[in-house]
């Protein structure tokens, strides 16, 4: 299965920015995309951004649209994601993800982020 390593979480306030990182290994030789998914606190795990791993095609949930840009290094099995114009409501735990084509998914431990007003 493949594994999945986050970072680049931590505070910062309202309007500021950040940059999450996920660093892929196994098998991944499969992908199909990776992405990034958040579940704040009391709340369901919602999905955030994706990316396909052949083509580039990205696809984000309407409220981070113009404010986070999720982008990838095939070479080195990493995805990003670009957090900008941060708000408090974007405060979670932010997972990475990864599908194969077989439709396998597997999940990154998470990393916080926290937005102060």
């Amino acid at each position: 299965q493949v594994q999945l390593v986050e970072s680049g979480g931590g505070s910062v306030q309202a309007g500021g920015s950040l940059r999450l990182s996920c660093a892929a290994s196994g098998p991944t030789f499969n992908t199909y995309a990776m992405g990034w998914f958040r579940q704040a606190q009391e709340k369901e795990r919602e999905f955030v951004a994706t990316i396909r791993w052949i083509g580039g095609t990205t696809d984000y949930r309407d409220s981070v649209k113009g404010r986070f840009t999720i982008s990838r290094d095939n070479a080195k099995k990493t995805v990003y994601l670009q957090m900008s114009s941060l708000k408090p409501e974007d405060t979670a735990v932010y997972y990475c993800s990864h599908d194969t084509k077989g439709a396998v998914r597997s999940w990154g431990r998470g990393t916080q982020v926290t937005v102060s007003s």
